[in-house]
Formats: C-alpha cells, structure tokens, sequence
C-alpha cells in the first residue's frame, strides 16, 4: 500500500489529498486528486502498471486528474457517476485485478455518489472523504446529506474494518475507534443544535459561535452549513421546524409543552 500526497494542502484538504496506489503487479490507483502534472508523475512512479482507476467521490481534489491517468496508461476509471471517461460501479460489486480484490460499498452524504472501498483480505477500507484521518467530515446541503451519511457511518461499521486508508489525513489504525468517534461527534453535534434552540427561533449562523466556539473564524462558513445539515435531518424528523423567514428554525414542540 502506498500513498502518493497530493500538493493541495489547505483548511480542507489537510496535507492534500491521499492517492493509494493497492497492489504492485497491476496497481489500483484510488483517487488520483488534482490535475497536476508533478503529482501525476509521482503517482505513476509508485504505480507502476496502472489496471484501473478508482474513484471514491467526484470532487474536484479527488477525480480532476483521473482523466490524465487514465490516458497515459490506458486503465479504466471506475466511479458511481458514469460518464465518457468512466465507467459505472455500484454497491455489492467487485474489482479485482493481480490478486487484490476491492468490494464496493455505497456511502453516500458527504456527496450523493460517494463509495468506499473494502478489501476483505486485510479488512482494509478505503474511505475518501467519508471518514478523515483527521478532524470530521463536511456535509454540505443540499449535495451533503446527514441522513444518508449517518447510515453510511453505520453501513461501514458493519464492515468491522481493521485500518482506514481516508482521502485526506493520516491512517487510521484502529477503524472502529474512529467510526465509533465519528458517530458520537454526530451524536454530540445534534444534542448541541438542540440546545441552542431551546429559548428562540434561530439560524445556522446563529448557532456557530456557540457550538465550534473553540474553532478558528475562518471555519465557521462551512461550520454553518454542517449545522444546517443536522437542523434539516431534524425537520425531516419532525423535531424541529421553520420559524419565520429564510433558514430560521425552533423546536417543534418548545421546552415545556404537552401533548
């Protein structure tokens, strides 16, 4: 196994982007990240022979330089969103190549066609911008879906994986530790979302300077959209609804009430 850095470090990108290289006789290339020619150069020294090219998610820092690769060695691209330059895979299906055998696993939430990818023989999971080596996920609505992405948290779970290979961040060691933290940071996210509206209808950039009070202020843009995303789990839910114009939310039934 071998990681390939991407040079597109930032906020959240971490040190940049992971590209795994799995397998060395016909190498699985996971996520080529940007269209950088130095960092395609690199990845095609640790590959080797490239038998295909693997995408967890289309985001620009994961999939822009697929097709690059793609042209220089003739590999195909295999991704959930087809298109001239890929291929479909779906859930339950298998790519196998010189001995390495990849399952298929649908997580979408960070975005609507997110995989994963599981090797059985090393319980090995491949989880691009599903799980992070640091820090969490964004979900960002109405691409990201916090519904979806917790069943993708508990489809992975299910897995039972012995280490994390993310997109972005170092490796995980030990997988189901770090699954478990990111169920609990959702969990612990939502009961703060709650309590920020007990006393008044409120927005999302409302409730940031409360809940990642600790974060820089740089972050907090995308902090309000994760908070959005738990505020529209919750009206789909019923436990909280719109109050008033734009993105203000309240209790559906407020501190106090019966039914």
């Amino acid at each position: 196994m071998l990681r390939v850095l991407a040079p597109n470090p930032g906020p959240f990108t971490l040190e940049g982007t992971n590209t795994w290289v799995v397998g060395s006789d016909a190498s699985l290339v996971i996520d080529p990240g940007p269209e950088d020619q130095n960092h395609l150069d690199a990845v095609l020294q640790a590959a080797g022979r490239v038998a295909a090219v693997l995408l967890t998610h289309r985001h620009l820092d994961h999939a822009s330089g697929a097709g690059a690769l793609a042209r220089v060695t003739g590999a195909p691209i295999y991704a959930a969103s087809p298109g001239e330059d890929a291929q479909a895979v779906t859930d339950g299906d298998r790519i196998e190549r010189a001995g390495v055998r990849l399952e298929v696993v649908a997580a979408p939430g960070h975005s609507p066609d997110h995989l994963v990818f599981f090797e059985p023989a090393t319980r090995a999971l491949f989880t691009g911008d599903a799980i992070l080596g640091r820090g969490t996920s964004v979900i960002d609505p109405p691409e990201g879906d916090l519904t979806d992405y917790l069943r993708s948290l508990e489809r992975m779970r299910g897995l039972t994986p012995r280490v994390i290979f993310p997109g972005h961040g170092p490796v995980v060691e030990r997988a189901m530790e770090k699954i478990e933290e990111y169920v609990d940071h959702r969990r612990q996210r939502e009961e703060e979302v709650l309590r920020g509206l007990l006393e008044n209808p409120r927005t999302p950039q409302d409730l940031v300077p409360e809940i990642y009070a600790g974060y820089p202020k740089e972050l907090h843009a995308a902090a309000s959209r994760s908070v959005l995303a738990h505020l529209l789990k919750l009206e789909r839910e019923g436990r909280v609804v719109r109050s008033g114009q734009g993105d203000q939310f309240a209790l559906s039934e407020p501190p106090g009430s019966t039914t």
